[in-house]
C-alpha cells in the first residue's frame, strides 16, 4: 500500500486566540504521535499545494471566498490579530492562505490517488471544512475540503459517483448542504444529536444517509449503525472514490462531545470503508481532518485510522 500523508507549515499558522480549542497544536500533536508510533518512515509525506481560488468557487460562492480573502488580507495591513466571522470562527493574517493549502491537499491527494500514484491519503490539515456551506464559513471552518474535493473527482476527473464518509461528532452540514441535490455523492454519517450545528435530525434526500445518535453514545452501538446503516448505502450506491471526513471527536476522551469511541473503534470503520472502496473504488479513498480537541486522542486516533489506511495494523 502507497498512503501519502500531505500537510503543510502554513496550516499552522492560522490559530484564532489562546483560548481556542481549534488550535496549531493539534497538527503538531499528530506529527509527535507517528514518531512515537514509528509509522511515519512508511508514508509518502507530500506538502500541501495552494489551491486555486477557482476551484473553490466549484462549492463556495464567490462572495463566500472574497471574504475569506479580504478579511485576511485586510488583517496583514493593519496589523490587527483577528476578525470574528461568527462568535467561534475567527481568521488571522494567515488564515487565507492555510485555507488554500487544507483546500489543496485534499485536490492533490484526489488527483494523485485517481492518476495510481497513490492507494489512498490523508490530509493532515486545517483549518476543517464540513460546516462550511457553499455561502457560510462556520464552526471552524472556512472552505469544505472534502466537499471540493469530492466534486473535483466528478466535474474535472468524470466520475459518476463518489461517496462523503463524516464520522466527526458533529454534523457535517456543510456539505449535506453541498450535495443535497447531487445524487451522484452520497453522504453517510453519524453524528450526536441534539448538538452544534443542530441539523441532520429531520428528513433528507435518499443519498444522504444521517444517523443522529444520543450523546454517550458507544463503540458498539456505533459499529451496529456502520453495519446496518452505512455500509448497505455504500454497496447500492458503488462509490468509484471514497471521501472521510475524519474527525475524531466522538473520542471518549474528548470533552467537545460527549461519545465513547477508542481508536479501535476509528481502526474498525477505517477497515469497513476500505473494503467498501477495494470492492467498488479500486481501493480509492482520500482522508481529511475534521474535528478531534483531546490532543492526545487525536494524535492516538489518527495514528489508528493511518495504521489501517498503510495495511501496518
Amino acid at each position: 500500500m502507497t498512503t501519502a500523508f500531505y500537510t503543510h507549515a502554513d496550516c499552522q499558522r492560522h490559530e484564532m486566540g489562546d483560548w481556542h480549542p481549534e488550535t496549531p497544536a493539534r497538527l503538531q500533536a499528530i506529527e509527535d504521535q507517528l514518531i512515537a508510533s514509528r509509522i511515519d518512515q512508511f508514508l509518502d509525506r507530500r506538502d500541501a499545494p495552494l489551491a486555486d481560488p477557482a476551484e473553490l468557487e466549484r462549492i463556495h460562492s464567490a462572495a463566500a471566498v472574497d471574504r475569506i480573502r479580504e478579511h485576511s488580507h485586510a488583517l496583514a495591513l493593519s496589523g490587527e490579530p483577528y476578525y470574528s466571522l461568527d462568535g467561534d470562527t475567527l481568521l488571522n493574517r494567515h488564515s487565507w492562505q492555510a485555507a488554500l493549502r487544507a483546500a489543496g491537499a485534499a485536490l492533490a491527494a484526489t488527483d494523485a490517488v485517481l492518476a495510481g500514484e497513490l492507494d489512498n491519503a490523508f490530509c493532515s490539515v486545517r483549518p476543517p471544512g464540513h460546516h462550511a456551506t457553499p455561502d457560510q464559513a462556520m464552526g471552524f471552518c472556512l472552505f469544505n475540503n472534502v466537499a471540493i474535493a469530492a466534486r473535483h473527482a466528478l466535474d474535472v476527473h468524470g466520475l459518476e459517483r463518489v461517496a462523503v464518509v463524516d464520522f466527526d461528532v458533529h454534523h457535517g452540514n456543510g456539505t449535506e448542504d453541498a450535495f443535497a441535490h447531487d445524487a451522484r455523492v452520497l453522504m453517510v454519517s453519524f453524528f450526536q444529536h441534539p448538538f452544534y450545528p443542530f441539523s441532520g435530525g429531520g428528513p433528507a434526500e435518499p443519498h444522504i444517509v444521517n444517523v443522529p445518535v444520543p450523546a454517550y453514545t458507544d463503540g458498539n452501538a456505533v459499529r451496529q449503525l456502520v453495519t446496518d446503516k452505512w455500509l448497505p448505502a455504500l454497496h447500492a450506491h458503488r462509490p468509484q472514490m471514497i471521501f472521510i471526513s475524519a474527525g475524531f471527536d466522538a473520542h471518549r476522551e474528548d470533552d467537545m462531545g460527549q461519545m465513547g469511541l477508542v481508536e479501535a473503534d476509528y481502526a474498525w470503520m477505517t477497515r469497513q470503508i476500505m473494503q467498501v472502496a477495494k470492492e467498488h473504488a479500486q481501493g480509492r479513498i482520500v482522508s481529511c481532518l475534521e474535528g478531534g480537541y483531546n490532543l492526545s486522542a487525536l494524535g492516538r486516533s489518527v495514528v489508528a485510522h493511518l495504521k489501517v489506511l498503510a495495511d501496518l495494523d
